[in-house]
């Protein structure tokens, strides 16, 4: 028999904020430690894209000397594009979004390009952070719209609201899983590099009392379209997918398309590992949505625990490996800490929850990425709070 949990107007707000507001002082100050555990994670994924280069060029250097056979062949291209796309996924997921959070700007003594004003900026984001997502987008679609709007209509990232095209359609299933897919494989540029800029604008039109962009166009020849080619779309595919292959014409045709099929695959892998990481962290059938804003901080901090849910977690290894957004539950409690310290936060956390008989999700990211396509494809629906 299932556990009966409290139930949402149940909990002690106020409690619930000075319980959570606690672990803070346990946990104690950002150190020069926490700073090292970033330049380790950052290495680790700088090691996958240069391996991931290395096996580019062996490729293709033995393709060219006709001594490398089909099998072998695209073997090598295969673990090639993984690796380059698991290093892009790296330094997103481990290095840009934590310093963005402004994560380590009180490490004494830290170098300015890992502090949030220093990261990415203007011409540094190709050096930095170089990505389909202009950095100034996704930090304020991110780090405000999205941490300060959990499950609320104003959450740029609600799927199930996002989604009510296909939800609503009479599209059959089939065809309805096929559209997911795609979507999986291709979500940074279709949709997040374009939402990002739409938020980001539409907080300048707030400003200057215009009306908002329902969406971003892609045609070129629109305002926005105009905007999302020339800031998203043209530097990182440009770079990727013609500059790079490029640079193998001295080794013939075959070498630039070997390379452009590499790049492609790493595009292919990046999109989907980002999208199985960050999408199920808010995205089930037992998930909950809100329809009012929150009232108090411990409101707030109430919504972040059942609006969210946790992966298996570990060393490491298995957290480096999932971008520490296996830890989502702590991430959106306190956005702005090391990711050393969620390890040592989590016991803290589950307490808390123990001590106010409130659920603390934690399964398998692959249970939890099935969980969000049938919430995508309206197989499920979200939970609510307040009636919705």
């Amino acid at each position: 028999m299932a556990q009966a949990y409290a139930k949402y107007e149940d909990i002690d707000k106020n409690q619930f904020q000075k319980d959570i507001e606690e672990i803070k002082e346990k946990i104690g100050s950002v150190t020069w430690e926490d700073y090292q555990h970033l330049r380790k994670l950052e290495l680790w994924g700088w090691a996958f894209t240069f391996i991931g280069y290395i096996l580019m060029v062996t490729t293709i250097v033995l393709e060219s000397s006709i001594i490398l056979s089909g099998f072998y062949f695209w073997g090598l291209v295969i673990i090639s594009g993984i690796l380059i796309g698991v290093g892009n996924v790296s330094r997103w997921m481990n290095v840009a979004h934590p310093i963005l959070h402004g994560a380590y700007d009180k490490v004494e003594n830290i170098p300015y390009r890992y502090t949030r004003a220093g990261f990415a900026r203007k011409g540094n984001r190709f050096v930095h952070w170089f990505d389909w997502i202009t950095p100034e987008a996704w930090e304020y679609e991110h780090n405000i719209m999205h941490h300060y709007h959990l499950g609320e209509l104003g959450d740029p990232d609600n799927v199930e609201r996002n989604m009510q095209w296909l939800i609503k359609s009479k599209i059959p299933m089939f065809f309805r899983y096929l559209i997911v897919y795609i979507f999986v494989a291709t979500w940074k540029f279709t949709y997040y590099a374009p939402n990002t800029l739409r938020i980001l604008e539409n907080k300048e039109r707030r400003k200057r009392k215009e009306e908002e962009l329902e969406k971003y166009e892609f045609n070129p020849f629109t305002k926005s379209g105009k905007e999302l080619w020339k800031t998203s779309l043209l530097p990182y595919s440009v770079a990727h997918f013609i500059l790079l292959p490029l640079l193998f014409f001295p080794f013939g045709v075959e070498a630039i398309i070997t390379a452009l099929i590499i790049s492609i695959i790493a595009e292919f892998v990046a999109n989907a590992h980002s999208f199985m990481l960050i999408v199920p962290n808010h995205s089930a059938g037992d998930i909950y949505m809100f329809n009012e804003p929150h009232k108090n901080q411990g409101e707030f901090y109430l919504r972040q625990i059942m609006g969210s849910v946790n992966y298996y977690t570990g060393t490491d290894i298995i957290d480096a490996s999932q971008g520490f957004l296996n830890y989502q539950i702590e991430h959106h409690l306190f956005p702005n800490i090391p990711l050393s310290y969620y390890q040592k936060m989590q016991p803290l956390v589950k307490d808390i929850c123990k001590k106010h008989n409130l659920e603390y999700r934690q399964e398998s990211v692959f249970k939890r990425i099935n969980m969000t396509i049938d919430l995508m494809i309206g197989k499920t629906k979200a939970l609510r709070v307040n009636g919705i």
